[in-house]
């Protein structure tokens, strides 16, 4: 199965009639593997951040995180595992594998619940593979 079929099939699925804004899967380098037609142009410095946030959790706290310039909220997410963020009636939730951070970026009226599961099973998924 190809990356973008990951990306087509698992993360832009249907949610109850809806689906995700924006999805992709980022190897840790920021190097994109596979992405939705609306997915931001990430930039260097904000995988950079990304990284360090899951080498030291809190550190996007204070400055928020940003994706193609806009900024999230950091809320709970997992230590070394999940980021997710706010940003109005949306956000993002970002899983961590061995190899790639998997992107959920999503708005009402799916609701951040619904973002996470998709995200963090095909997270999940992929670490259970080796990947």
């Amino acid at each position: 199965m190809s990356w973008q079929t990951y990306v087509d099939d698992h993360l832009m699925c249907d949610i109850e009639g809806h689906r995700l804004t924006a999805a992709a899967i980022v190897g840790h380098d920021g190097s994109v593997w596979a992405q939705s037609a609306s997915f931001p142009q990430i930039k260097p410095e904000e995988i950079t951040g990304i990284m360090k946030d899951f080498d030291e959790p809190g550190f996007l706290a204070p400055s928020g995180l940003h994706l193609a310039g806009t900024k999230y909220m950091v809320i709970q997410g997992e230590p070394n595992a999940v980021i997710r963020g706010k940003k109005g009636a949306g956000g993002v939730t970002i899983k961590k594998t061995g190899q790639a951070l998997i992107f959920g970026i999503y708005d009402e009226p799916v609701t951040p619940g619904q973002c996470n599961m998709v995200v963090e099973r095909l997270g999940d998924y992929l670490i259970d593979q080796g990947l």
